[in-house]
C-alpha cells in the first residue's frame, strides 16, 4: 500500500461530471436520512450519551451495523456520534467473560440484552479499523476511548483465543491467514475478507502480530481471485479455503449462492482500490460482474449461482446490490475514460447516482451499503 498520508483519493462522481455541489447535496441527502430524519434514520440516541444502529427488519442491534456506524462516522467527522455507538456496543456487546471472553455479542435487542453470545468477525474487524482511524483523527482518550488501545485488545483476540490457556477459538485460521466465518469454524466467508484493513493492522497492531496481518494481506487478496467465478465474478455468500462455495445446507439455510452477503465482496475489492492495494488479480472482478449483469434491473431480479445461473429466490436488497457493484467502479481506472471498460463502470455509477436512500422495513442493509458507496465513489472513504 502506498504512503496514505500523502495519498489522493479518487472522486469517481466528479470523473463523470457531477459538480462538487452536487456532490456534496447527494451525500448530504443520505447522512440526514441515515442518521437523523425520524422516520427513516438507522440510528438511534440512548440517554445522554449511548447511541446505536437498528437492523430494522429484525428490530436488533448487530455488530455488522454499530462497527458500520463507527466508521462511517470517523469518516464524516461525527466524534460524539461515534463515542455513544461505541459506548453501546462496550456496554452492551462486549463480553468479559466466558468462551468469548474478549469479543461482542453479535446480536442485541434495541434495550441492549443480548440475543446470542457468540461473536461475528467482520463486526470486529471493522470495529478496529474505526477505532484505529479515530484515534489518528480526534486523538485517544481515557479508558473505552483510548481508542487505539481498544483495537489493539480486539485484534490480540481476534488472534489469540485459544493459545496458552487462553479460553475460546480465534477469529483467524493461523495456518492459512483466512478470517472464519464464526470463530473456529472450517469456512469462511468471502465478503469478510477486507485485505485493505489488514495491510493498515499491520502497521498498527501490536508489534508481534504485524507480521501475520501482512500475511493475512496477501491471503486474503488471492483468496478473492479464487473465491469470485472467473467468469461472472461472483462469489457464494459462505465458501471453503480454496474459493469453492460452501456445498452442504447449515441449520439455517444455504449459503452457497451468490445473495446478500456476497454482495460486499465487490465493494470491499473497490476500497482497497481506492486505497491503493496491490493487484494479485482481484480488481478484475466488479468488472466481470458489471459484464455479467449488463443493466441494474438484471442484477436485483433474483439470486444466482456463482457461474451465473438464476434461481427463484428474489433480492432482499436491492439498493444494496446496486451500491456495491458501483463501488467495484473504483477498480477501473480513470486512465481509460474512453475505452469501454470505462463506460461500462460509468453507468453503474449512474444508475446508483439516480437512486435515493431506501425507504421501508428492509432499510437497514441497502443503507449502510449505499451510503459507504457515496463516500467511496466522492473520495471520502478514506485512511485516517
Amino acid at each position: 500500500m502506498e504512503d496514505f498520508k500523502k495519498k489522493e483519493y479518487r472522486n469517481i462522481f466528479k470523473e463523470i461530471g457531477k459538480t462538487e455541489e452536487e456532490i456534496n447535496a447527494k451525500l448530504s441527502e443520505c447522512v440526514e436520512a441515515f442518521f437523523y430524519d425520524d422516520e427513516e434514520r438507522i440510528y438511534r440516541e440512548e440517554g445522554s450519551d449511548l447511541g446505536y444502529l437498528v437492523d430494522t427488519g429484525n428490530n436488533d442491534a448487530r455488530t455488522e451495523g454499530m462497527s458500520y456506524g463507527m466508521m462511517m462516522c470517523v469518516q464524516l467527522d461525527k466524534k460524539n456520534e461515534f463515542d455513544r455507538i461505541w459506548k453501546w456496543a462496550k456496554t452492551y456487546m462486549f463480553m468479559a467473560d466466558g468462551e468469548n471472553e474478549g469479543y461482542f455479542a453479535w446480536s442485541c435487542k434495541t434495550d441492549g440484552t443480548k440475543n446470542a453470545y457468540g461473536p461475528a468477525p467482520d463486526g470486529e474487524e471493522f470495529f478496529a479499523m474505526a477505532l484505529f482511524f479515530a484515534s489518528h483523527r480526534w486523538g485517544n482518550g481515557e479508558g473505552i476511548f483510548n481508542y487505539s488501545h481498544e483495537a489493539q485488545e480486539i485484534l490480540k483476540a481476534c488472534l489469540h483465543k485459544g493459545e496458552n490457556g487462553r479460553s475460546g477459538k480465534a477469529m483467524w485460521n493461523k495456518d492459512n491467514a483466512q478470517i472464519l466465518f464464526v470463530p473456529g469454524s472450517p469456512f469462511t466467508d468471502p465478503s469478510y475478507h477486507l485485505p485493505h484493513f489488514y495491510d493498515l493492522f499491520a502497521l498498527w497492531a501490536y508489534e508481534e502480530d504485524r507480521p501475520f496481518w501482512k500475511k493475512a494481506a496477501d491471503a486474503s487478496r488471492k483468496y478473492l481471485v479464487s473465491a469470485c467465478h472467473k467468469e461472472t465474478g461472483l462469489c457464494a455468500e459462505y465458501a471453503n479455503f480454496d474459493g469453492t462455495p460452501l456445498s452442504e445446507k447449515l441449520p439455517w439455510g444455504y449459503f452457497g449462492n451468490f445473495f446478500s452477503d456476497a454482495y460486499r465482496t465487490a465493494a470491499n475489492i473497490g476500497l482497497d482500490a481506492l486505497w491503493g492495494g496491490e493487484d494479485k488479480g482481484q480488481f478484475s472482478v466488479p468488472l466481470k460482474m458489471m459484464n455479467f449483469f449488463k443493466t441494474d434491473l438484471e442484477a436485483v431480479r433474483c439470486e444466482y449461482t456463482t457461474d451465473g445461473t438464476p434461481t427463484d429466490r428474489p433480492v432482499l436488497h436491492p439498493l444494496g446490490l446496486l451500491s456495491t457493484i458501483a463501488q467495484g467502479a473504483l477498480t477501473v481506472p480513470y486512465s481509460d475514460k474512453k475505452g469501454s471498460d470505462f463506460e461500462t463502470a460509468r453507468k453503474w455509477v449512474e444508475w446508483l447516482w439516480n437512486e435515493p436512500p431506501r425507504k421501508g422495513v428492509r432499510r437497514y442493509y441497502d443503507n449502510c451499503l449505499y451510503l459507504f458507496a457515496l463516500l467511496a465513489l466522492s473520495g471520502r472513504y478514506r485512511i485516517w
